[in-house]
């Protein structure tokens, strides 16, 4: 089973924006310590993929390895971490990405 973290800062913007509905979004993303190849792929940053989940109108985007991902079964990955970072709407989607990616990147150097 997966390890799913979630970001406090990203907690506190799902809870005030999302109110009620916040638990079924946990919840969504809680679902990956068990299905952890859900998701759709971004792009890669060496070996780390960024994948997004969908919520509605909303993106909340996350972090694994994207070899394990990859090239091992479900019952494999167990020391898999996941790791929510952000969250945006439509409108902001492509901004977003490319801010985890500039991230990324500086974090690599």
């Amino acid at each position: 089973m997966a390890q799913v973290i979630i970001l406090e800062n990203l907690e506190r913007e799902i809870d005030k924006k999302f109110k009620g509905e916040s638990v079924d979004i946990f919840e969504l993303m809680l679902s990956l310590e068990n299905f952890p190849k859900k998701g759709k792929l971004i792009g890669n940053v060496g070996s780390i993929a960024i994948k997004e989940l969908k919520y509605k109108s909303f993106r909340f985007y996350f972090f694994v390895d994207a070899f394990k991902v990859k090239f091992l079964g479900v019952d494999e990955l167990e020391d898999l971490l996941i790791r929510f970072v952000r969250m945006s709407d439509k409108n902001s989607q492509q901004k977003v990405i490319n801010e985890i990616k500039n991230f990324l990147k500086n974090l690599k150097k």
